[in-house]
């Protein structure tokens, strides 16, 4: 049973927020729409979910003990990692001593780890995948990459919105893939995971909902990412009823494994041939799912909340079909501005979600442009002509 008190007061619902961006931001919303008190956490002040939680916190969530001493200051009933940066070894300390991580310690631990979700999909779980190899020196990665074949992908065991990945295209790239790669993970310079480069006819998100009263999934999500960041999405995409069958199938193996409650963003590979393969899986809401916004009853971060409560689902209902469109920084900038609103939010059936975020760096996301359409591609194209409009410049 839930029960959700009254923010401010003893009988307050606790939710410590780890990660305060975008992401954590609409799920601070969501949350206080269900009269939940939230302390938003990051490594900088003024970050998006601070904006709008009750609470904040500024420690470096990669140090254990710094970790430890919030969670025991701040006694909430749940905690909700929202990025990848978090020292998740400590998460799961706390957890076996009894505090609730969602979804689960582990599946914050081995979702930020490329090598242990690939080993769990493809090793223990026998999903399909992408062939890979994982190299700790740039002769292992060399060997890896003419074993796999050029061209192939290199990323950081760790990493997250496509730092540190590239494509190594031939031998001669090989140093600089390397060396980006090294420059790029989370934690320095480390192990790296090398797959072969797949051919593939499209790019999926499936959001995949655990909760108490069963698994639920999304439609469908398209997306293009450029150097593995996400710059578009739409809803829904097109998958045959084989296709649909066998995505759910890889996601409800994974997301049964990983546990717990929660919004699962799981990506797979559609191959010409009618395969689907496991890319990756966030054990959160996921970037590209912000479509949903514009196009769910209850967007992601929404079902996100109910499921972590322990609320029912009971269904998942789209309402339009809708597009995504990311607005990056094209500069570094200490005062972010955003100009041409007027024009791109004068045009039908657009709307417009701004981040907060304090600073900019090159191609840091700031905003979103949300549409709906007729079709999928009717948004993606109104998305894109609003988004034309729009700039982000220093003040």
């Amino acid at each position: 049973m839930t029960d959700i008190g009254t923010p401010g007061t003893f009988s307050a619902k606790k939710v410590l927020l780890l990660g305060s961006g975008e992401l954590g931001k609409e799920v601070t919303i969501e949350l206080a729409r269900l009269g939940v008190e939230v302390t938003a956490c990051d490594r900088y002040a003024h970050a998006p979910a601070m904006q709008v939680a009750q609470h904040s916190k500024v420690f470096n969530m990669l140090n254990g003990q710094e970790l430890r001493q919030i969670v025991e200051s701040c006694q909430p009933d749940l905690i909700i990692p929202e990025v990848e940066a978090i020292c998740t070894p400590e998460l799961e300390r706390l957890e076996k001593e009894g505090w609730t991580v969602i979804p689960t310690a582990r599946a914050t631990r081995l979702t930020m780890d490329r090598e242990g979700i690939r080993r769990l999909a493809a090793e223990e779980l026998q999903l399909p995948t992408a062939r890979y190899i994982f190299a700790d020196t740039f002769e292992q990665f060399l060997a890896a990459c003419k074993t796999l074949g050029f061209p192939c992908v290199v990323k950081p065991i760790m990493s997250s919105s496509g730092k540190g990945q590239s494509i190594v295209r031939s031998e001669h790239e090989a140093a600089s893939c390397w060396t980006r790669a090294q420059e790029g993970g989370r934690s320095g310079a480390g192990r790296v995971i090398i797959e072969e480069f797949i051919s593939f006819e499209s790019e999926i998100t499936l959001l995949t909902v655990r909760a108490v009263d069963g698994t639920f999934f999304c439609d469908p999500i398209g997306h293009r990412q450029v150097d593995g960041d996400y710059v578009e999405s739409w809803q829904p995409h097109f998958l045959t009823p084989q296709q649909i069958e066998l995505s759910q199938h890889i996601a409800t193996k994974v997301t049964e494994n990983l546990g717990g409650y929660g919004l699962f963003g799981v990506e797979l590979f559609l191959l010409n041939d009618g395969r689907v393969l496991f890319s990756e899986i966030s054990p959160r809401p996921h970037d590209t799912g912000m479509v949903t916004m514009a196009t769910q009853r209850w967007s992601e971060f929404a079902l996100h909340a109910r499921a972590v409560l322990g609320l029912p689902i009971t269904h998942i209902s789209r309402e339009a079909a809708g597009a995504s469109v990311a607005l990056k920084s094209p500069a570094k900038l200490t005062c972010p501005t955003i100009t041409g609103l007027e024009q791109a939010m004068a045009i039908s059936s657009i709307d417009v979600r701004l981040f907060g975020k304090p600073n900019a760096t090159p191609g840091r996301r700031m905003g979103v442009v949300l549409a709906t359409g007729q079709t999928s591609e009717d948004a993606l194209s109104t998305a894109l002509q609003a988004a034309r409009h729009i700039q982000i410049i220093e003040s």
